[in-house]
């Protein structure tokens, strides 16, 4: 494991940023200890503070943890990915939020994303992914009338869906998408109490997905995505309105 020289302008980030690239890059491996404080300090030519603030760095961003003890140190971590997964989906609430990315975009994005989990949820799908979507269904039907916990079941559902789709890589992404609408989803739910509409095609969703039909689970999600866009759209004419 070898590391540049660094410049004296923001020490910290600079000796945070080769020690993380050389970790995406496997030169360091998962679980695997670094380099004492007084070894790194050597290394890059600065003081201990200096790494000490870099390794802050680098816990913050959950990529390291600090042991203690005679087997102690500071090690590598292994990636969470519903950590990971919550960070994107944070990012991408705030995005959507500052209006950096519209609602439009997400809905696009979750479309062709969603229909991609769909198809390999109905080819991969096992016993315990189709009790996982109708656990989800059974809460939104008991919830029908309490929106907030219908919202979550609503979220449940497409997670299971997410998860059926056996791809650990869509599952990642798909958690931006999810959560990245679900204020918009929110508001929508509460505004228009059409909750029964959603859970009829949850319901054919499930079926289509229980028989193996991979062209009908893509239908149902163009289906479902099409009555949010059709919602969001109301929405907004409702508040122009308002406010003429």
């Amino acid at each position: 494991m070898e590391f540049s020289p660094v410049s004296q302008q923001d020490l910290p980030r600079q000796i945070a940023d080769q020690i993380r690239q050389a970790i995406t890059e496997g030169s360091i491996g998962v679980d695997e200890r670094l380099p004492t404080e007084d070894e790194l300090a050597k290394r890059f030519g600065v003081s201990r503070p200096t790494i000490r603030e870099a390794l802050k760095r680098l816990a913050a961003q959950n990529l390291i943890r600090s042991r203690r003890g005679p087997t102690g140190g500071t090690f590598v971590n292994r990636p969470d990915l519903a950590e990971l997964g919550e960070e994107l989906s944070s990012s991408t609430r705030l995005l959507v939020g500052l209006n950096s990315l519209s609602p439009e975009d997400v809905i696009q994005c979750r479309l062709e994303m969603e229909q991609l989990c769909a198809g390999l949820a109905a080819r991969c799908r096992n016993d315990s992914d189709l009790q996982q979507l109708e656990d989800a269904l059974e809460e939104q039907k008991r919830f029908i009338d309490q929106p907030e916990q219908f919202c979550r079941a609503d979220v449940s559902f497409h997670r299971a869906l997410v998860d059926a789709s056996g791809n650990a890589l869509l599952k990642l992404l798909m958690y931006a998408v999810i959560e990245g609408l679900q204020p918009v989803s929110n508001m929508i739910v509460f505004r228009y109490p059409e909750r029964d509409l959603i859970i009829s095609q949850h319901e054919a969703l499930l079926s289509a997905i229980r028989s193996g039909d991979e062209d009908a689970a893509r239908e149902q999600i163009a289906r479902q995505v099409e009555t949010l866009s059709a919602q969001m759209s109301r929405a907004r004419d409702e508040s122009r309105r308002s406010r003429a």
